[in-house]
């Protein structure tokens, strides 16, 4: 649907039925009115790994690009909303998990909006990997770090989701956050010495 609608429909509708624009005024203005969800440490996924404030710090160029590459694949995969990004981290989060106990086995979702937003992520991911390991001559990034930020993120689209079929809250967080000057910019320079 492209076009306007009415206010009443705008409010009920928002993201449920209607999927809005990202720059859209009005759900830009419905934004600053959400707040964010208190979540229950008894319910989060992946309790058992810590996520620690010194662990952010040594691992913030990760967590950027990882936010970035989030970003960039939720903007490129038509259709893509914040379940479908939730659902292809937790995928890739199993592959780690997996990977940290010896076994090589690539988890995917049955979504296929989810899927391609896996491809996406694991792309960028090894593309990173590969340019770290050209850099330092030997793998630089390690599995733990990435499923920590991995997990890291996937708290955060918890935090930040409406919980709408449409919603895309996350999404624009990411965007505000890492809109178009870092999207150009932060990723090249984050491999470098």
């Amino acid at each position: 649907m492209n076009g306007d609608i009415c206010a009443p429909c705008c409010g009920a509708e928002r993201e449920v039925t209607v999927s809005c624009p990202l720059d859209c005024e009005y759900l830009l203005e419905s934004r600053q009115h959400e707040r964010m969800l208190e979540l229950d440490p008894k319910t989060i996924p992946n309790r058992d790994i810590e996520i620690t404030e010194s662990f952010l710090e040594r691992n913030d160029p990760l967590t950027i690009l990882l936010s970035v590459s989030t970003l960039r694949a939720a903007l490129a995969v038509p259709g893509a909303v914040d379940s479908d990004v939730r659902e292809a981290l937790e995928s890739i989060i199993k592959t780690y998990r997996t990977r940290q106990s010896g076994l090589i086995y690539e988890s995917r979702p049955n979504n296929p909006v989810a899927g391609a937003l896996q491809q996406h992520l694991q792309a960028a991911i090894e593309s990173f990997q590969q340019r770290m390991q050209q850099q330092a001559g030997m793998a630089t990034i390690r599995d733990a770090d990435l499923l920590g930020v991995l997990v890291f993120l996937q708290r955060f689209e918890l935090q930040w989701s409406n919980g709408r079929p449409r919603g895309r809250a996350f999404i624009s967080f990411l965007l505000a956050k890492f809109g178009t000057p870092v999207e150009r910019s932060a990723a090249p320079a984050l491999v470098q010495p």
